[in-house]
């Protein structure tokens, strides 16, 4: 697939890791938010700023490490892998209290590595992709910082809960295969005005407890909610770790969206 910009690949590229997205000068951080809320920042040397997008990792709340998936990089983008704090070590909505925090310190700051704050997309694998769902569809959790979520370009979860995550109702002695949509659960936040949508999920068949049908049902209730810019991906014969061959999808809704903004 051919990048978004003409000549991608032959651009030079800088990595900057471990940037702290909360404040340090903030005597309340613990030395476990300094150790973990931290960004690493893949760019282009471009004179032009270009379309951003936010990678939140899996690993059910309680493991993985910030990545910048070797699949985005020289497509002409800027992106932005993202850690944040893990359960058992804080509860799990602690973790979305970071991955906003995280969104809106992009959203202020990634000028300066050539993003265009205007074209900022949203994605993650797993538990990374119910962060980029929860932090899109529940508009308090930016406008804490001052951002409106209804700016964010695109959100493209990959097999992301959008029933309230497992490790949260564990939390509360709920079994993981007894459903909830409450607070926590994205789909608990259906609306029209919501950024374009790209949900991604394995086959149903070979799928985490129900992913698909999860998904699906976010989509049928966004659709009934009059939101259009919605489209649901089942990549078949894939379970729950599809990834690999989910990342092109990514990259063309991001270019899709990108010339749409352009054009306006």
């Amino acid at each position: 697939m051919l990048p978004f910009y003409v000549g991608a690949q032959d651009l030079e590229y800088k990595q900057s890791n471990a940037i702290s997205y909360l404040d340090l000068k903030t005597d309340s951080l613990s030395e476990y938010q300094k150790k973990m809320c931290l960004l690493d920042i893949y760019y282009p040397q471009k004179k032009e700023k270009v379309p951003v997008i936010i990678w939140f990792h899996g690993g059910g709340l309680t493991t993985g490490e910030r990545e910048v998936p070797a699949a985005l990089k020289k497509k002409g983008y800027v992106i932005v892998g993202v850690g944040h704090r893990l359960a058992p070590l804080v509860k799990a909505e602690s973790c979305i209290e970071d991955a906003a925090a995280a969104v809106a310190w992009v959203f202020k700051n990634i000028e300066l590595y050539n993003g265009d704050p205007n074209s900022i997309f949203i994605s993650g694998h797993s538990a990374g992709g119910y962060l980029a769902l929860m932090i899109t569809m529940n508009k308090k959790m930016l406008s804490k910082h001052g951002v409106d979520a209804n700016k964010i370009a695109g959100l493209v979860p990959f097999s992301g809960h959008t029933i309230t995550h497992f490790k949260i109702r564990s939390e509360r002695g709920i079994p993981g295969k007894q459903p909830l949509i409450d607070e926590f659960a994205p789909l608990y936040y259906v609306r029209k005005e919501a950024p374009p949508i790209l949900l991604i999920t394995g086959d149903r068949e070979l799928e985490m407890l129900g992913r698909y049908e999860e998904n699906a049902y976010f989509y049928r209730m966004m659709k009934v909610c009059g939101h259009n810019d919605i489209k649901l991906y089942e990549m078949d014969g894939y379970g729950h770790i599809m990834v690999g061959p989910a990342y092109p999808l990514l990259l063309r809704f991001v270019e899709r969206v990108s010339k749409v903004k352009m054009s306006n």
